[in-house]
């Protein structure tokens, strides 16, 4: 215990519900705090998005516990990047970058440079609104963000979804204009999108199929990338990426 009684408290009721799904008389029970004391702080905590509801009232974990999980995965993800980039770069001849989404931008977290187009340096962002990494970035987003995302994109719904059915992107690079690229999802166990692994080069070097040499570096990177995420206890999912 911390000593800090009202922290102490917390720990205790999130404990609990880790375990499983409680109404608040479950709480009560399983924790041994008053029930006053016990439903105040799971309050306090669902209005900190540490707790949620389910659909029957149970108290469960909340959506901000996972997202800072993501984060520490995100974070292991960009200490691993540089060496699988580069072999990527090496064997494609291609840019090599990762991207995430941060709200309605397209951050690059990092990158490869191949010499065919001006080098995107690591921070460049750009709005989310085109480009594959784009797509893939909200493509797998729940309903009411996809919904958000779409606003003022230059792709739609219905190219989201054959993002999805195929497993990647591909397009004008919206980082690197006068380039396409490809971009596949990066997922946790979870199967959480948490990055956009992306190659990009002149256009008439990304054909609008990727050939199997290209499809398999991106698959071969992808594995490579799984690795660091399941040291954080996540999971990297090559998506179905089927090259000619």
């Amino acid at each position: 215990m911390s000593g800090v009684g009202v922290l102490d408290k917390a720990s205790i009721v999130l404990s609990v519900v880790e375990r499983e799904a409680v109404t608040l008389a479950e709480l009560v029970a399983r924790s041994g705090l008053p029930r006053p004391t016990a439903h105040r702080i799971a309050v306090a905590l669902e209005r900190l998005e540490l707790l949620a509801r389910d659909f029957d009232g149970r108290f469960v974990l909340g959506p901000r516990l996972g997202l800072l999980s993501v984060e520490a995965q995100r974070d292991r993800l960009v200490q691993a990047a540089p060496p699988v980039l580069a072999d990527l770069r090496s064997l494609t001849g291609l840019d090599a970058r990762l991207l995430r989404r941060r709200g309605a931008l397209q951050i690059c977290v990092a990158t490869s440079p191949s010499g065919w187009t001006d080098a995107v340096p690591v921070g460049t962002s750009r709005p989310a609104k085109s480009g594959p990494a784009a797509q893939v970035l909200l493509a797998w987003e729940d309903p009411e963000e996809l919904y958000e995302g779409l606003r003022g994109a230059r792709f739609n719904a219905a190219q989201l979804a054959q993002v999805r059915r195929r497993g990647w992107a591909h397009g004008p690079d919206s980082m690197a204009p006068g380039s396409a690229a490809y971009a596949v999802p990066v997922r946790t166990k979870e199967h959480r999108v948490v990055a956009a692994l992306a190659l990009s080069g002149p256009l008439e070097r990304v054909p609008a199929t990727p050939s199997r040499t290209l499809s398999g570096a991106l698959i071969d990177s992808a594995a490579s990338l799984s690795d660091a995420l399941r040291r954080t206890r996540g999971e990297f999912v090559p998506a179905g990426f089927a090259g000619t």
